[in-house]
């Protein structure tokens, strides 16, 4: 998993509440277990139409969005089903955070668990995040994830809440079985101070 230190992007607006992960990545895609090529199913049915050609006024078709790896969605994002496809396709086409006023608690766990940083903002912020993609929508955003804060182009910032745990594995770049196998030798010394021997 790459690490998340800092990050400066412009923002790619969906101002739709309640954003399930049906609608983020359909049910028709998870036959699959690898990552790869999930980006094709990211908003598949926003994206094209029944005959598969791409919808240009669905945002991620629209050229001055592509690059652009923050999204900037409405309320209760990645709500519905548990599926970790739903991370695994927003970080495969590029997008490494979303801002929402809040996220289900499900996709939030696996977004973190996968290099995908959900970033929670009081709703005035929100609106003023969307005016501002509408007034300047080639204006930039930072992410700052050591400080924990987002700062605006007009110098301000504002704080984010993470826990800690995956405050440190998103900075380090591992997820939680990498976290624990960074202390395979303690693990290991200890295990052989109690007479234990691990194989393998």
């Amino acid at each position: 998993m790459k690490p998340f230190t800092t990050l400066t992007s412009k923002l790619i607006p969906l101002p739709h509440r309640n954003i399930d992960t049906d609608q983020i990545i359909p049910a028709r895609y998870l036959k699959v277990t690898d990552k790869a090529g999930l980006a094709e199913g990211l908003f598949h049915d926003w994206r094209y139409d029944a005959q598969g050609t791409a919808n240009p006024n669905f945002v991620l078709n629209q050229p001055q969005f592509q690059g652009a790896s923050i999204l900037l969605a409405g309320d209760n994002f990645g709500c519905g089903s548990s599926r970790e496809h739903a991370p695994w396709a927003l970080v495969g086409w590029g997008i490494r955070a979303v801002i929402s006023t809040s996220f289900a608690d499900i996709f939030r766990n696996n977004a973190l668990k996968n290099g995908l940083l959900p970033v929670i903002v009081d709703e005035g912020t929100l609106q003023s995040l969307f005016d501002l993609t509408e007034e300047s929508p080639q204006a930039e955003v930072t992410i700052e994830l050591k400080t924990r804060s987002l700062r605006l182009p007009d110098g301000s910032m504002v704080e984010f809440p993470i826990d800690a745990f995956a405050h440190k594995c998103l900075l380090e770049g591992v997820d939680q079985l990498g976290y624990i196998r960074s202390f395979e030798d303690q693990i290991a010394a200890y295990e052989f101070a109690r007479g234990i021997s691990i194989i393998g």
